[in-house]
């Protein structure tokens, strides 16, 4: 199954075609902590980057992506300082998860939110 996973699922990193492009018209630049490969191409201003899992922004550490979107010329470990020690690992996106934010009127936490305050009035439609 492995073999077929790589030519059809392009969500679930990388395909076959994808990756032989990448490797005969790019240069690996560097790597992240996550696993994820960024490579420069060899002819123009093009940057890629080889996700080790699921296809996901999110997954793209914040220096990463600013070399990726050419906020900076070098790859991180050269262009950036490095980070303070107060400052906390990013997090993924959440959405879909048990640890996804819920606000206080969502169905998972009761339905109810207090009443809204201010002059608001539903519309409906016998109000003409």
């Amino acid at each position: 199954m492995g073999f077929l996973k790589q030519i059809f699922t392009w969500w679930d990193g990388a395909t076959i075609g994808t990756s032989l492009h990448v490797r005969r018209n790019g240069r690996k630049v560097g790597s992240d902590h996550l696993g994820n490969v960024y490579y420069a191409a060899k002819k123009g201003g093009r940057r890629f980057v080889i996700y080790n899992g699921p296809n996901d922004a999110a997954r793209i550490p914040p220096e990463w992506y600013s070399w990726l979107h050419h906020q900076i010329d070098a790859v991180p470990d050269e262009a950036l300082p490095p980070p303070p020690k107060f400052l906390k690992e990013p997090t993924g996106n959440r959405t879909g998860t048990p640890e996804a934010y819920k606000p206080s009127g969502a169905l998972e936490r009761g339905g109810q939110r207090p009443a809204a305050s201010g002059d608001y009035e539903a519309w409906t439609p016998d109000q003409a």
